[in-house]
């Protein structure tokens, strides 16, 4: 079984009901706001309450919600299953499930107790470690209560300048600004810095965060959009890729990234308004019925935008080495990563470590990196040895973490040995659901329950589903078959199989 949300998603496996016969649990309907505590700031919801629907209750109140990821579109259960954050080196940190102070979880039971129990957890149980990122795997979550805070402006500035000193420069910048975050475009040499901080409230500004990626658009442009990428790919035309991020990073630029002074029109910097009006955003999930003239980027109906995710936390003591990493393979083919630059460049958050079983192990900066995938598994991505390289080099030489909800299979082969406690969230899984009802073959794996999260077949090491050994063979012809221990000079599609 597993609990499902109204927009219910993941990359990887973990929202899927185990086999042909499995069932899922609906909290459409868990989607009310219980209780509004003002006085000592706190805010209990049930857990299909989507984040939009959260902090403008909170706002509506007086109160806000100190984190939150950039879309509003996750359910509370949902972006606490996944570890889902904003981003902060301040205080607590960016991951929102270190705002949580109280949970209650339906769990399976014997039959003398119903088949199933309630169970409350506060600050003072240690379960509650377990239970603010749990896979999905402990139960089903009812109700959320959140430690809150009065409601504050920010102000907001964008400042672009070259990532020539960006190792160096980035954990300094995390602690100087509040709410600080950037996007990276290697190809471009050159990264923007989003200056975000607290403000005197009485500060005049109605700021709005409208997030370009998040908007309805034109779904004959949008199919426009991807038969381009599409073409660029299938002949190699890696010119093309950056003459077109080339311009929608200046798009994203004059456009503000989306952010608007009135909630109508950008007129300059700082953008200054309420923190539920710029924390968070999903305009495209309150567009209106068109007869899909106008969709949502992603919507599946149409052929659209399709890509990978990779997102891993790397920790604040590696993260100058990885950049410069990065850096190095960008001087050698400086075209590499424009396909990269084409879905917003690299996505840097902060979160601070957590006490939660499977939240981050250390203060870290988390790198979320979008890329084309074909709908041929078989078909070599345009300069994916770099692509792969960076993901490997960021997941194994660094020790990333990756994001639950996110990532290819590669990227958890042996995760759960990077975290100290996970031997305390197995326990704790077994308590609760000892017939592991709500576990599926994918959560075994991940857990270290069952053998591993790779899957061997031709063409596997493309998608990410594998990493090949010497007597595998993973590209799609044996042309690209390298064996271990050998030096290839030129073969840089070895890295199709890690």
């Amino acid at each position: 079984m597993k609990a499902a949300t109204r927009y219910s998603h993941s990359f990887p496996k973990l929202a899927c009901p185990g086999g042909q016969d499995g069932i899922i649990i609906s909290t459409n309907k868990l989607n009310r706001v219980v209780n509004v505590d003002v006085e000592n700031r706190r805010m209990t919801v049930e857990s299909g309450v989507l984040v939009g629907d959260l902090i403008n209750e909170a706002a509506r109140n007086g109160l806000a919600l100190l984190q939150t990821p950039n879309w509003w579109g996750l359910t509370v259960a949902g972006l606490l299953a996944t570890g889902a954050h904003g981003s902060s080196l301040w205080g607590k940190g960016g991951a929102v499930h270190e705002y949580v102070v109280s949970m209650r979880i339906v769990t399976p039971a014997t039959a003398e107790e119903g088949y199933a129990k309630v169970r409350s957890l506060s600050e003072s149980d240690e379960e509650l470690d377990a239970a603010k990122v749990s896979l999905g795997v402990l139960g089903v979550v009812s109700q959320v209560t959140f430690e809150v805070e009065p409601m504050f402006k920010r102000a907001i500035t964008y400042v672009t300048k070259s990532d020539a000193d960006l190792g160096d420069e980035l954990i300094r910048f995390g602690k100087e600004h509040e709410f600080a975050d950037l996007s990276w475009y290697p190809s471009q040499k050159k990264a923007a810095f989003r200056i975000d901080d607290r403000v005197p409230f009485n500060r005049s500004g109605d700021g709005l965060s409208n997030i370009l990626a998040y908007r309805s658009a034109p779904s004959a442009q949008l199919t426009t959009i991807r038969g381009t990428e599409e073409l660029r790919e299938a002949t190699r035309d890696a010119k093309g890729k950056c003459l077109d991020a080339q311009m929608d990073i200046r798009t994203a630029e004059t456009s503000a990234y989306g952010f608007t002074n009135n909630g109508a029109n950008f007129t300059g910097y700082p953008v200054i308004g309420q923190n539920n009006r710029l924390q968070s955003s999903g305009p495209c999930l309150d567009s209106k019925e068109d007869a899909l003239l106008t969709v949502c980027p992603w919507d599946s109906r149409f052929q659209l935008a399709f890509y990978h995710d990779t997102t891993f936390t790397i920790s604040l003591s590696n993260v100058s080495s990885f950049i410069k990493d990065v850096q190095k393979l960008v001087k050698l083919e400086p075209r590499a990563l424009c396909g990269v630059d084409l879905y917003e460049g690299f996505h840097l958050r902060y979160i601070k470590a957590s006490s939660a079983y499977l939240g981050r192990t250390k203060d870290s900066v988390d790198f979320d990196i979008l890329y084309y995938r074909s709908k041929d598994p078989l078909a070599p991505r345009l300069f994916e040895d770099i692509l792969e390289e960076i993901e490997q080099i960021g997941l194994f030489k660094y020790g990333g973490l990756p994001h639950w909800g996110k990532n290819r299979n590669l990227a958890f082969n042996g995760v759960i040995k990077k975290y100290p406690n996970a031997s305390k969230f197995v326990s704790v899984k077994r308590k609760y659901d000892p017939q592991g009802l709500f576990s599926n073959e994918w959560t075994d794996q991940i857990l270290g329950l069952k053998k591993g999260t790779t899957i061997m077949r031709d063409g596997c090491a493309l998608e990410g589903l594998c990493i090949c050994s010497e007597d595998r063979h993973c590209a799609p012809t044996k042309k690209y078959f390298c064996r271990p221990g050998k030096v290839y000079k030129k073969a840089r599609v070895c890295a199709f199989e890690g």
